[in-house]
């Protein structure tokens, strides 16, 4: 019966997905090239908070759990596991008041609606994983950026999405190039459960009823650890181990 609901309930979600994208293009451009970053920022916040919305035409909903203050004077270091593209939005909502910026995949920086022009536009690093030459200069370039103005990274180290929720292993070599360049970061450790579920039968239709839950644990300093590889095995333990199959 559910997968049955979820068909018209799809059409509905990509109806109004699409509109989003296509609507906030225009508006995004008008933003940056009229008013400039805070004006951009602003206006992909808010296309963050109208998918957010879309995935609700589906019966999921999202909850963060973050029993902790961030502090907005320092930068910060976003690490999580990524289960769909459904992780983005909330991540980017929740996290708004610190300009939240990604590693992601060179395809994803043309051809997407709104999509390709804010991570071209807002600061984010486009790789490519074909070449860690390219990635690691990117990412470098990317982690000054971060240093300097004091927003926050965020990279999902398992390199893609893992589409039955179990954690793939951790590609630290990006993670790492953050930790060395960003010195005064914050390292936020982030638990994403449920995520997958959008995508239980695949493209479509989409998966319904589900609560999708974002999980902030304690947040961390490199210096608090002798080693990297230390810090790098807490980070993977902690965020695995709140996983929930």
């Amino acid at each position: 019966m559910r997968k049955l609901l979820a068909y018209p309930l799809t059409c509905i979600y990509f109806l109004f997905f699409g509109l989003c994208l296509l609507i906030f293009h225009p508006i995004q451009w008008l933003c940056f090239n009229g008013f400039g970053y805070n004006a951009h920022r602003k206006s992909a916040d808010l296309l963050q908070f109208c998918l957010m919305r879309c995935i609700n035409c589906l019966g999921n909903w999202h909850t963060l759990i973050n029993p902790y203050k961030l502090s907005t004077s320092q930068p910060l270091i976003i690490v999580s596991n990524h289960q769909s593209m459904a992780d983005i939005p909330p991540i980017m909502w929740y996290f708004r008041k610190h300009h939240v910026k990604f590693v992601s995949k060179k395809e994803l920086g043309k051809g997407i609606p709104s999509v390709s022009y804010s991570l071209l536009k807002g600061g984010s690093a486009l790789i490519d994983r074909k070449n860690p030459r390219q990635a690691i200069v990117a990412i470098k370039k990317f982690a000054n950026y971060i240093e300097s103005t004091n927003r926050a990274a965020v990279i999902f180290p398992e390199g893609t999405r893992s589409r039955d929720g179990k954690p793939k292993p951790f590609q630290t070599k990006g993670l790492e190039t953050l930790i060395k360049y960003i010195p005064s970061a914050m390292i936020v450790p982030l638990t994403i459960n449920n995520s997958w579920k959008t995508l239980r039968y695949g493209k479509f239709p989409m998966g319904t009823g589900n609560h999708i839950t974002f999980t902030v644990h304690k947040p961390i300093r490199a210096k608090d650890f002798s080693s990297t590889d230390k810090l790098l095995l807490h980070l993977e333990s902690t965020i695995k181990n709140s996983v929930k199959i």
